[in-house]
């Protein structure tokens, strides 16, 4: 089943939602992502079910999505939980692998870029910058790092190694980051960074795209440090 993100439009427009568990899936996702649920904490589905206003069956289709993308988790005998928050180790680590095959996946991809595929790349960007407008904050954050886990998603289907791109999608890494912390600079240097990556992709030149991301991943590493400290 797709993902809300994977239901963006190629027009920078948001697909309303196709179902009453689409509404929930967005609301519970926008609640974990801006920790309005706590890291850790119980998620009793009929709870949330009268919180939405929703009979439990949607609420549990959801929760069971969400489990998927490891941002929450089932126990026997005590229900669902919004997954704990990432430690400063975890955190290194997953940046480590990130360097380990992002770089290489971005010189794959200049390597095998089309004018198809860069335009479709271009379209992602584009949403991410100037698609439609959540009302609020929390709503805004949210979707960018849907997006923004498409975009990388895309660079490393584009690559054409499969092996590289189901071993970073399977663990969600951009959802459990940009869930550490809301900061402007997350989604607009991210946004600059995003530029540079396109530049190289639109010449064809595997060093830079290579570099760009290298530089890319760190500087992103820096920003979301701040949550450590």
């Amino acid at each position: 089943m797709k993902t809300a993100a994977q239901r963006e439009n190629q027009e920078g427009a948001t697909v309303r939602p196709a179902s009453v568990e689409d509404a929930v899936y967005d609301s519970i996702y926008e609640r974990l992502m801006s920790l309005a649920i706590a890291p850790g904490s119980r998620i009793p589905i009929d709870v949330m079910a009268r919180e939405l206003n929703v009979s439990q069956t949607p609420v549990r289709g959801a929760l069971s999505r969400l489990e998927r993308e490891g941002l929450v988790y089932k126990a026997h005998m005590v229900g669902y939980s919004a997954a704990p928050q990432l430690n400063r180790k975890q955190f290194e680590d997953l940046f480590n692998f990130r360097l380990l095959i992002e770089p290489e996946g971005a010189r794959l991809a200049a390597q095998n870029m089309t004018p198809a595929a860069l335009h479709h790349l271009e379209e992602i960007a584009d949403d991410m910058a100037h698609g439609a407008a959540p009302v609020d904050r929390t709503s805004r954050y949210s979707r960018f790092a849907r997006i923004d886990a498409h975009f990388h998603d895309e660079i490393l289907r584009i690559a054409g190694n499969e092996v590289i791109r189901s071993t970073l999608f399977n663990q969600h890494i951009h959802l459990h980051l940009f869930r550490l912390m809301f900061h402007s600079r997350v989604t607009q240097e991210a946004l600059e960074e995003h530029n540079e990556l396109l530049a190289a992709f639109r010449v064809g030149d595997s060093v830079t795209a290579e570099t760009a991301m290298r530089e890319h991943i760190l500087r992103s590493r820096d920003r979301l440090m701040l949550a450590f400290e």
